[in-house]
């Protein structure tokens, strides 16, 4: 799937000014068709899953030095279409999935089996399967993003209809991810959308999410499905609203 700079900026909830400035200083991966920048999904998701995240801005960002521009510079069109679509979008596509607080694996490849052979039906596909192709893409590259936080997603398989599903895993113990900054993965968000770009906005705002630690601390405290969801629709109310 091709991106323009406009999807690219709306997906990581920046300026297309700010686009434009990260492709002239070489820190985004694109390319040119037609003297136009575009933008491969698989590149961008894998340098999302790299990039180091601000605390206090809650955008991509290629260095702990790089500064976002105003919001203001955002168009304001841009910003009320997504509020309206994307506001809620990890508390609907968790409120489809699961939580699971009792998954006895503790070592990758036994984690996805386990997990998937309990949330395949809500999938709608064989849990061998879909298994298969989450550990192809891990293999590809860990996708693990940082402070124990993982999202394991496949390449290529899109969702039927038009809802997407989050699996949230709490495992027993931490386990080793392949995660850049070390660390074992003590929460597991498992990804499903129904189109590249709403797959690309739900990763984008999960790797927000495991840079705030209001949010890891509950998620070492094990929530449930009621509480988990209730501390989500509260944290993206207050996104949405910056």
């Amino acid at each position: 799937m091709d991106l323009k700079i406009k999807d690219v900026a709306e997906l990581l909830n920046v300026s297309e000014t700010t686009i434009r400035r990260w492709l002239a200083e070489g820190k985004i991966p694109a390319y040119r068709l037609h003297h136009q920048y575009r933008f491969s999904k698989q590149e961008i998701q894998d340098w999302m899953l790299s990039c180091r995240l601000q605390n206090e801005t809650g955008n991509f960002l290629p260095s702990e030095e790089e500064q976002i521009f105003p919001a203001k510079e955002v168009e304001e069109e841009s910003q009320d279409s997504k509020k309206g679509m994307q506001q809620f979008s990890l508390f609907r596509a968790i409120h489809q999935g699961a939580v699971l607080t009792d998954i006895q694996a503790t070592e990758k490849e036994a984690l996805v089996r386990e997990t998937m052979s309990r949330v395949s039906e809500k999938l709608e596909i064989d849990p061998l399967v879909i298994s298969d192709l989450l550990l192809d893409r891990e293999r590809l590259m860990p996708t693990g993003l940082s402070n124990g936080i993982a999202v394991p997603h496949t390449r290529d398989f899109i969702l039927e209809g038009p809802k997407d599903i989050v699996v949230v895993v709490f495992p027993k113990e931490p386990v080793d991810w392949g995660a850049l900054d070390e660390k074992p993965i003590h929460t597991l968000f498992f990804l499903f959308a129904c189109s590249d770009k709403r797959h690309l906005h739900l990763l984008a705002k999960l790797a927000h999410l495991s840079s705030q630690d209001e949010a890891l601390e509950l998620f070492h405290s094990k929530p449930d499905k009621k509480e988990l969801l209730e501390y989500i629709r509260d944290w993206e109310s207050r996104v949405g609203a910056k």
